[in-house]
């Protein structure tokens, strides 16, 4: 069984039957954005190293990182996988995806409020642009904060259908950079730094 393997089936254990419910809509409806939650919750599994985040809480940080865009399970597909820019009413439509990802989790027992947080805030900026609430700074729940960043890292560094050609790790961390202490919170990209490209590189073994 790969690495990869391994990481999902204790993520599904870990969960409830609703949330694997959810899991398999994201599969069937939206088979990138699940692969991309996978990814994002092995490099948040990563940086908790280097952010000394431990136990319960460094689980509940990567089960919301798997979370995080479970709300794009009622976003149109179309929409989804749109190649040409999206319209102003299909942008308003996809920044609302963390808003029913939090009441879809909220409306399970099995998660607590930590979860419910990550997967609405992990779109919020530390300098107030984000959505959907523009929280700012320590105003964001740090684990929505951690999220934001590996997210980031992941859409970067992955192929995507609306655009030519994915960042190298290199690329991706120099705009990760670039962006510190405006859209990221410096302290989570500068823990990012500290992985190394071998640790960061996920994509091998999947």
């Amino acid at each position: 069984m790969t690495v990869f393997n391994e990481f999902i089936d204790e993520l599904y254990m870990d969960n409830s039957p609703d949330a694997v419910k959810w899991f398999n809509l994201l599969v069937r409806k939206h088979p990138e954005t699940y692969h991309h939650s996978i990814r994002v919750a092995m490099l948040a599994e990563k940086i908790a190293e280097p952010l000394e985040i431990r136990g319960a809480e460094k689980d509940m940080l990567v089960r919301g990182c798997f979370m995080h865009d479970i709300g794009k399970t009622m976003i149109p597909r179309a929409i989804i996988e749109q190649r040409e820019p999206l319209t102003e009413a299909q942008w308003k439509i996809i920044k609302l995806h963390p808003i029913i990802g939090a009441e879809l989790v909220e409306a399970d027992p099995a998660f607590g409020p930590g979860i419910a947080d990550i997967v609405r805030w992990h779109h919020e900026r530390w300098d107030g642009a984000g959505y959907p609430d523009r929280l700012q700074g320590e105003d964001i729940p740090y684990n929505a904060r951690i999220c934001g960043v590996v997210d980031a890292f992941d859409s970067m560094t992955s192929d995507r259908h609306y655009r030519e050609r994915k960042l190298t790790m290199a690329e991706a961390k120099l705009e990760l950079l670039r962006h510190r202490a405006t859209q990221f919170d410096p302290v989570i990209v500068d823990a990012l730094m500290q992985l190394s490209d071998e640790m960061l590189n996920i994509y091998s073994i999947m």
